[in-house]
């Protein structure tokens, strides 16, 4: 992960400068120089401003799921599965989310839907193959 900072300069008194808009630019920009803490932060403000916005919900998820703030990940990756249940990505967050919970029997079932939208996709069955795998040697 590539090392980001943070300075106080992107606040005001009472939150963060701009809007809505810069408030994703400015963290997704943050997630991706490897601040995560920071970037939920900013993403967070930015959610309760445009709670319908799923590309906003990604980047919280991502953020949060990197501070490990897992089971706030699955909230996130939860709601964007719900609101598209389309969205691939957004299964396999809400797998690996539960797995790091550790509720890795519910795990399973999002991964294998990412899995089955994208088999082509490594990580995803590599996700998928390890929790099968974990779950058949808890059973053995």
């Amino acid at each position: 992960m590539i090392q980001g900072r943070h300075g106080p300069s992107d606040y005001q008194q009472d939150g963060p400068a701009g809007g809505v808009y810069e408030w994703f630019q400015r963290g997704v920009k943050l997630l991706e120089e490897g601040s995560p803490a920071a970037a939920s932060a900013l993403l967070e403000r930015a959610a309760q401003a445009e709670p319908e916005s799923r590309s906003i919900r990604e980047a919280l998820a991502r953020a949060q799921f990197n501070s490990r703030r897992y089971a706030d990940a699955v909230g996130s990756f939860r709601w964007i599965v719900d609101a598209n249940p389309a969205e691939d990505y957004a299964y396999y967050g809400l797998g690996m989310a539960l797995w790091r919970t550790g509720d890795i029997e519910a795990a399973q079932e999002p991964l294998a839907v990412a899995v089955a939208m994208r088999p082509d996709i490594r990580h995803y069955v590599s996700a998928l193959t390890q929790v099968r795998a974990t779950l058949r040697a808890r059973e053995a």
